[in-house]
């Protein structure tokens, strides 16, 4: 089995989820605290990464389970993912944030965490 045939398809929302995609990130606040700017940059950026670690690790997983990964590789990423949340989990230590703080309705998708 080649990479390209384990790399999944990418995602798509026909019309009707984006609009509802669109609504609940519009719903949504980032709570700014014009005396504490940096928490609210703090929270949206830790939410883009955790979403972006989520997309990562799927990846990985079905890669890993399509065969495509050698077990060196596997190792390797587990250990970098490791890491990573290790990482994130320190940010939101640092600016007090909760994993609920970060857990942002995707709409038809669902919640991040």
């Amino acid at each position: 089995m080649t990479p390209s045939e384990t790399t999944a398809a990418p995602l798509t929302l026909d019309e009707e989820g984006l609009e509802h995609l669109e609504q609940r990130l519009q719903n949504s606040s980032l709570d700014l605290d014009p005396n504490d700017p940096e928490k609210g940059l703090a929270k949206l950026v830790l939410t883009v990464l955790e979403l972006l670690r989520e997309l990562l690790e799927r990846q990985a997983i079905r890669r890993m389970d399509g065969g495509s990964l050698s077990d060196d590789e596997v190792e390797r990423l587990g250990e970098a993912f490791f890491r990573l949340q290790q990482k994130l989990d320190e940010l939101k230590e640092f600016f007090e944030l909760s994993d609920e703080e970060l857990n942002i309705d995707l709409g038809p998708l669902g919640k991040l965490l």
